[in-house]
């Protein structure tokens, strides 16, 4: 049995989680649970799981019910650290979003725990961090992806016996603007942006979808995991999200990963890799499908995958700082501020004003996060004006 410490329970990765222990009681085991704000969603799944800690991240004290005091409390800004470092647990879920995963991923691995990386920032902005501390794949992997796109391309890479690879293919839904043409997503409002056709997500992460910067930050999440050059990393849009990843070998032939839009998919095999165990959820039916489509993505509708490729080229915190203003062109895209189209603008815009700042230490990354934020908002603010 594995003990697992999930950061971010009551959000959509980390409740899907908690139905995967559900569904296998027998082989998981939880030990410690963390949210931000949703104090009565924890007590429920503190009460139905017992762990041995627990942790509110965006309250410094909450009022813990009698039966619940057993559990070991945090609360704060750094709680999220002090579970990841000392919850007795083999394996600690990072589904909580934004920068604060990087730490807490640090943490993690500083404590010799396991890390199931379901935070894109984390890696988009630390990546040389991440990586200096952990191993992917193999018999003493540190370091698991749980994304479907890079879970994908990790189960293709186990099944190459050690041969590399020529090319990877990652697969993008196209969110809910896939048909429109370029006027119309600029003007889209966030009750479009956020009627997603395949996944059940978070609003940040949908908004991304819709605008496929999520997909600019799973290039740059596949160039560090599996240490890919940048021509070798490609996008294709594939409607049916049955396809997750491909990956093209020397001698031409292509593994794909197939399998339904669900993330208890991908939850499942990093929680129990490497054995597969039955997920309790319907086989694929390629005859009921029918087809599966694919076609390459227009730049000119969807420009935020140009901006990974010359992050990547750029070096140093330019990822960081790509990520710190997408985070805040999203917010201020959901509050109405901005336009939708104005997401690529101000990312692009904060990206040309900082350029690629050190990223050799935490601090560093910080440091370029915390000024591209700035950055990112005093543009906000004119866009506005």
């Amino acid at each position: 049995m594995r003990s697992i410490t999930i950061l971010g329970s009551t959000g959509s990765i980390g409740t899907q989680a908690l139905q995967v222990v559900d569904m296998h009681p027998g082989e998981f085991r939880v030990a410690a649970l963390c949210a931000r704000h949703n104090a009565q969603a924890l007590f429920d799944q503190v009460r139905h799981y017992r762990p041995d800690m627990a942790a509110l991240t965006g309250r410094e004290h909450v009022d813990v019910p009698d039966d619940l005091r057993n559990c070991q409390w945090h609360f704060g800004h750094d709680a999220l650290e002090k579970l990841a470092r000392s919850a007795p647990a083999d394996d600690v879920l990072v589904a909580v979003s934004g920068m604060v995963g990087l730490r807490a991923l640090l943490a993690a691995r500083e404590s010799g725990r396991r890390v199931l990386l379901a935070n894109k920032e984390a890696l988009v902005a630390g990546g040389a961090l991440v990586m200096s501390r952990c191993q992917v794949g193999g018999e003493h992997a540190s370091l698991l992806p749980v994304d479907s796109e890079h879970s994908a391309v990790f189960q293709c890479l186990n099944a190459a016996e050690g041969n590399p690879f020529a090319r990877i293919i990652l697969t993008a839904s196209g969110g809910p603007f896939r048909t429109w043409d370029s006027a119309r997503i600029k003007q889209a409002t966030p009750a479009q942006a956020l009627k997603h056709p395949n996944w059940s997500m978070g609003a940040k992460i949908t908004v991304d979808s819709a605008s496929m910067f999520n997909k600019a930050l799973e290039v740059i999440e596949a160039r560090w995991l599996f240490d890919a050059k940048p021509e070798q990393i490609e996008v294709l849009i594939h409607p049916q999200s049955i396809v997750h990843s491909l990956v093209e070998f020397a001698d031409g032939a292509v593994l794909a990963q197939l399998g339904l839009p669900d993330m208890r998919i991908p939850i499942l095999y990093a929680m129990s890799y490497p054995a597969r165990i039955y997920s309790g959820l319907p086989s694929l039916n390629l005859a009921q499908l029918g087809q599966l489509t694919f076609k390459s993505p227009d730049d000119g509708r969807f420009p935020a995958l140009s901006l990974a490729y010359q992050a990547i080229r750029a070096g140093g915190a330019a990822a960081a700082v790509l990520n710190a203003a997408n985070e805040q062109a999203v917010a201020a895209f959901l509050a109405e501020r901005i336009p939708f189209g104005g997401i690529y603008q101000v990312v692009s815009d904060t990206m040309q004003r900082l350029g690629a700042p050190d990223a050799d230490t935490l601090e560093a990354v910080e440091h370029a996060d915390a000024a591209a934020r700035r950055t990112a908002d005093e543009l906000i603010s004119r866009m506005n004006a």
